[in-house]
């Protein structure tokens, strides 16, 4: 499922990034990756703030539907 349906508090292992390969690039810059754990802190208005290796980050909407869990 796509982090954007996600469950707010909850930890999730990354399973698949979609996306152009500039797409792919700029999330695995932000830290993520397949494999690792992501943890949604809050959800406004769609976009999210999750925690990616110990760093909080701003997501858009568009791109959480690329984040697969």
């Amino acid at each position: 499922m796509p982090l954007l349906s996600a469950t707010v508090g909850e930890s999730y292992t990354i399973t698949r990034i979609g996306g152009t390969p500039e797409v792919r690039k700029h999330l695995e810059d932000l830290g993520f990756a397949v494999g690792g754990k992501v943890t949604v802190i809050s959800v406004m208005g769609g976009n999210m703030i999750v925690n990616v290796k110990e760093t909080r980050v701003a997501v858009s909407r568009e791109l959480a539907m690329k984040i697969m869990i």
